[in-house]
């Protein structure tokens, strides 16, 4: 049977079957001897040794699409961040930031506001300007509208998908909206095993519907810079690419040049200013972190 791991807890697996059953697996020695480490995401084989307990072995780990590295995961096909629109006022170095970390990853990110229904309309044209000129899908939505609620789901719809923001912003309202049964599995584990409900949170899958999951992500207030080189950053900002032939030195970063064609975008207001003066800080940061 093929499947794919929702999570992993002390060497166990539990494996989705497609249609929602929940098995239990312990991975073969041959992944040790090999120093293959099972991830949540990942699709497998796995033949089923108990019918009536769900447990089972799994025997192979399918050809992976992509790995990101934070969050632990595998063949994540896009990833939705959320923020309020108001209450509390988003946070967009934060959100520049996990952006960065999306994009070195090569993952599609949608934007997703929440609480739509709080903010002023100048102010979410504004919110939707930056992001929209910058290349990414932007929703506004209340969770109390069941016609945006559809949206999501239909954006979801055939797909991995990442959801991430901080604390305060309707993440679980939009999760239970989306889904009300998807915190089910992890009840499933704790009680089956008796782990899980005290330990540090690992990555996980929630089951939406037939080739749809979502994974929820831990710690999303403490995203770091990336170990890339400073010089790497721009290539992490889709908006300067148009404006780069403009500029008087192959491989300008936008910072300290005289003629530079990101620099003039963004004194005529084709570049967001809080978008460039986060680029700024993570440049900085990347820099000096190589002075030690």
């Amino acid at each position: 049977m093929t499947g794919k791991i929702m999570k992993g807890i002390a060497g166990f697996y539990y494996v989705n079957d497609g249609t929602g059953n929940l098995y239990e697996c312990k991975a073969k020695g041959v992944f040790r001897n090999k120093k293959i480490k099972p991830l949540v995401g990942d699709n497998v084989e796995f033949s089923i040794l108990d019918e009536a307990e769900m447990e089972g072995n799994i025997d192979a780990i399918l050809p992976r699409k992509n790995a990101l590295i934070r969050p632990a995961v595998a063949n994540v096909d896009q990833a939705m961040v959320v923020f309020a629109v108001s209450h509390p006022e988003p946070n967009f170095h934060l959100l520049d930031r996990f952006l960065v970390m999306m994009e070195l990853q090569k993952v599609p990110v949608i934007i997703c506001f929440n609480k739509a229904e709080l903010g002023e309309a100048e102010k979410i044209g504004e919110y939707r300007s930056i992001y929209e000129r910058a290349g990414y899908q932007v929703l506004f939505i209340s969770t109390y509208e069941d016609k945006e609620q559809r949206a999501v789901r239909e954006l979801l719809k055939g797909k991995t998908t990442v959801l991430a923001g901080p604390s305060g912003v309707g993440k679980s309202s939009l999760t239970n909206c989306i889904q009300p049964e998807a915190f089910m599995e992890t009840g499933d584990i704790s009680r089956k095993i008796e782990r899980g409900k005290h330990t540090t949170r690992h990555s996980e899958l929630f089951y939406i519907e037939k080739d749809t999951y979502m994974m929820d992500t831990p710690g999303f207030s403490s995203i770091f810079t990336p170990e890339i080189e400073a010089g790497e950053l721009k290539d992490c900002f889709p908006e300067f690419a148009p404006f780069e032939e403009d500029c008087r030195f192959l491989g300008c970063v936008h910072v300290g040049e005289r003629v530079c064609g990101v620099k003039d975008a963004l004194e005529k207001g084709l570049i967001s200013s809080s978008r460039y003066a986060n680029y700024l800080t993570m440049y900085k940061e990347l820099k000096d972190r190589r002075k030690y």
